[in-house]
């Protein structure tokens, strides 16, 4: 499965490299045959050779120590002394030979420990001298003693027969075998030699010169049944011959002879006349054998030479053919391929994307235009190029129709939510206009809960608007303070008493982003709140920074993975695609696409209370100090003025104490708008508080107007998108100019009171409720005097 999955030019490769190596294996058969040919006759030169002439040189060492251990005689020892010089001269001829490094190179390692366990036995003939010149030997054990040096060389000649003909390496181990029985022929003679010259034979010798025979012969003859037929023809001429013949006798009288009577039939002259020409002979025909089985070699040395030739010469030939062929139609495909891939390519990076793209925005597509037919040949490849036209046409064509499809999605959400919108907008005036006219305080709480619904109804429809694309229809002409803007968006928020607003400064928000941050903060506080529990607060606080304006959300919940904050901020700061596939993190969607409309930052991290903290960065373009007066000894840094229309908005009265305040849950953004100065109303006497109107400050002492400042131009504020804010009558005459809309704003209220407005109803609320209380009071009175005795 893994080679269907790698690519065509590794495979084309692959095949070549395996018919490369299918030569070279044909070739090293034949080469190998040739090299261990070559290696043979280098191990017959280097090692076989030098080891007969020592074999030959310790069989007359052997003989001449057996006579010497029979015949102490100054005579007899002249002639060991000098068979042993002539020993070791052929020793250290053998021993530089073998010891060859290119000995090493053609040897095994199997021969190579033979090789060196022949050594080693030569080097322990010292031993053997020394004991039989101290006379610790007797015959026999000075046979068994050169048995030991000798029977090794017979070993390694069996590791160096190993050609691989099978006919020449097993004629190789029938000459090997026959030398072997002139070994034992040769121990034999050994034996009886010094038992002539002692004039007598033990029955032990006896027993050794009886096995040593029958030995000898039955080496001899299962040898000759594997020679060549030439080799066994010479063999058997050999052992009809007259020194074979005249050694078979004297044998033959030795071994019918009762070991008891120990005198020997013959002399000492005669068996060493008959054995040593026999020895000879024998000798003669087993290199004669070598030579013959040299010689049948030579056309097997021929024929693997032709065949070197053929597989090595012919087979390059064709191996070099089938690369050129190989690689020039790959080339070809690969050159299809690849124009098949580049336009598979185009297609989904270029020209799918761009018909979406030109149908989303309304545009025509002509099909047959961005799906041009290609022309890949008339073979196999070309005809997946006429499938892969096919294809196109048809992706193109699905492409447009799901691009149809969701832009048709996002009218009918665009649609639906603008509806929506309306709706509540007129059901948020209608619930204004109610709560002015109720007193029951009961009735305003529940108004008031209806009004906290209604503007949340608010922001699930703003979101379909954003989901669909397109911009809430709320925006504002004038800036805003921040600390309004914050809880215009707490208003939006279900469980708003667990929030804890702390002091924001006194920054303003240009007006064009108001909405936004509203909708921005809303589902970042309405997220902080759900995923944390019940009984723990979601603190929100906001300073100044270099870079603009921070407001920093911090709720005590279970917090998220590190791998889940990555892959949320990641999905703030590059919002994939809108799919319609599902429902999961669409207020993460819903953040991003409004952050990124301002340039906004948001990002989410740990926090050490075991949360996650919420970081919104408000860039310095959106941010302005707030523009009245500055109280006395008001210090810090503050960003730059503009000139802008900024309203006034509400104060803390003189003395107080900046704390923390536990959100009350303003009314919404109509909630967060500029505050109208106006002169002061009177005052009704103080009343217990009513219930407050979510989203609504008990509004300050009333404080002297300040001076009417000279009407300023108001500089011109631009949307996202760089496009001038139009402003309602900034262009008109102040004659023509008609503040008070004939229609409710669905954009912003049209309810601009002042705080002491505000104030004065609440009293006269406050006034009228406390006279119900009393009048209430006086007819229980009343009823409770009628029934008393």
């Amino acid at each position: 499965m893994g080679f269907r999955n790698t690519r065509l030019r590794t495979k084309v490769t692959a095949l070549l490299l395996s018919l490369a190596a299918l030569w070279a294996f044909a070739a090293w058969v034949t080469l190998r045959e040739g090299v261990n040919l070559l290696w043979v006759t280098q191990l017959n030169s280097s090692v076989v050779d030098p080891s007969v002439q020592v074999l030959e040189e310790l069989q007359k060492e052997r003989r001449f120590s057996v006579v010497k251990l029979s015949d102490p005689s100054p005579r007899a020892r002249r002639e060991l002394d000098s068979q042993r010089k002539q020993t070791d001269l052929m020793i250290t001829a053998f021993q530089e030979s073998a010891g060859a490094t290119v000995v090493d190179w053609a040897m095994d390692d199997e021969g190579a420990r033979r090789l060196a366990e022949v050594f080693r036995r030569l080097d322990s003939i010292q031993q053997t001298r020394q004991a039989v010149d101290a006379g610790r030997l007797n015959r026999v054990q000075a046979m068994d003693a050169f048995a030991t040096v000798i029977d090794p060389f017979y070993n390694l000649y069996g590791a160096v027969a190993t050609l691989d003909d099978k006919t020449i390496a097993k004629e190789i181990r029938a000459l090997s075998a026959l030398s072997r029985a002139r070994e034992v022929l040769s121990r034999e003679d050994a034996l009886l030699t010094g038992a002539l010259t002692e004039g007598r034979l033990s029955p032990a010798e006896h027993a050794e010169f009886t096995q040593t025979v029958g030995a000898w012969h039955i080496v001899a003859d299962q040898a000759a049944s594997e020679l060549h037929e030439s080799d066994r023809i010479a063999y058997d001429r050999l052992v009809k011959g007259s020194s074979f013949v005249q050694l078979a006798g004297l044998e033959r009288q030795i071994s019918e002879q009762s070991p008891a009577i120990g005198a020997l039939p013959f002399g000492a002259e005669e068996w060493k006349t008959v054995s040593g020409r026999a020895l000879n002979d024998f000798n003669t025909m087993v290199l004669a054998g070598g030579d013959r089985v040299v010689d049948r070699a030579v056309p097997v040395a021929v024929n693997v030479i032709i065949r070197l030739v053929l597989a090595g010469g012919l087979g390059l030939i064709a191996v070099i053919a089938s690369i050129i062929l190989s690689i020039t139609t790959a080339r070809a495909i690969f050159a299809q391929l690849q124009k098949l891939r580049d336009a598979a390519h185009e297609l989904s990076d270029d020209r799918l994307p761009g018909v979406v793209e030109r149908i989303g925005r309304g545009e025509e597509v002509d099909l047959a235009k961005e799906a041009p037919d290609l022309d890949f040949g008339d073979d196999e490849i070309g005809q997946v190029g006429q499938a892969f036209n096919t294809v196109q046409r048809t992706a193109i064509k699905v492409a447009a129709e799901q691009a149809e499809l969701r832009r048709s999605i996002r009218d009918i959400l665009l649609s639906l939510a603008r509806r929506t919108q309306g709706l509540v907008h007129r059901q948020l005036t209608v619930l204004d206009v109610m709560e002015r006219r109720e007193t029951d305080p009961e009735e305003l709480k529940e108004l008031f809960r209806l009004d906290h619904l209604a503007i949340r109804m608010r922001r699930n429809a703003e979101n379909l608007i954003v989901l669909s694309g397109s911009s809430p229809a709320r925006t504002w002409r004038r800036s805003v303070p921040m600390v309004d803007v914050v809880r215009g968006a707490l208003a939006e928020v279900e469980d708003y008493t667990r929030v804890t607003l702390l002091p924001m400064g006194e920054v303003v928000l240009v007006g064009r982003a108001v909405g936004d941050v509203v909708h921005l903060l809303a589902e970042l506080i309405e997220n902080a709140v759900s995923f944390s529990p019940p009984y723990t607060n979601v603190q929100v606080t906001g300073q100044l920074v270099a870079n603009g304006y921070v407001v920093e959300i911090e709720d005590r919940g279970l917090g998220m993975k590190p791998e889940d904050l990555e892959a949320a901020n990641e999905r703030i700061a590059n919002p994939p695609e809108f799919r319609i596939t599902g429902t999961a993190r669409l207020g993460l969607y819903v953040v991003s696409q409004l952050a990124r409309r301002h340039d906004i930052q948001v990002v989410l991290k740990a926090s050490p209370y075991g949360g996650t903290t919420v970081v919104v960065l408000l860039p310095q373009e959106l941010v302005q100090l707030d523009p009245r007066p500055e109280p006395q000894g008001g210090g810090g840094e503050r960003l730059p003025r503009r000139p802008t229309a900024v309203a006034t908005v509400a104060r803390p009265v003189a003395g107080e104490v900046a704390r923390p305040v536990t959100a009350e849950a303003p009314r919404g953004a109509e909630n967060v708008r500029a505050l109208k100065p106006t002169r002061p109303a009177p005052v009704a006497e103080p009343a217990p508080a009513p219930v407050a109107k979510p989203g609504l400050v008990p509004a300050p002492e009333p404080v002297p107007e300040p001076p009417a400042e000279p009407e300023q131009q108001p500089v011109a504020e631009f949307t996202p998108s760089g496009l001038p804010l139009r402003v309602p009558q900034a262009n008109l005459a102040p004659a023509l100019r008609d503040d008070t809309p004939k229609q409710p704003d669905l954009e912003e209220d049209d309810d601009e009171r002042s705080p002491e407005e505000i104030r004065a109803m609440m009293g006269s609320l406050q006034s009228g409720t406390r006279l119900g209380r009393t009048q209430a009071a006086k007819m229980l009175d009343e009823q409770q005097g009628g029934e008393a005795p």
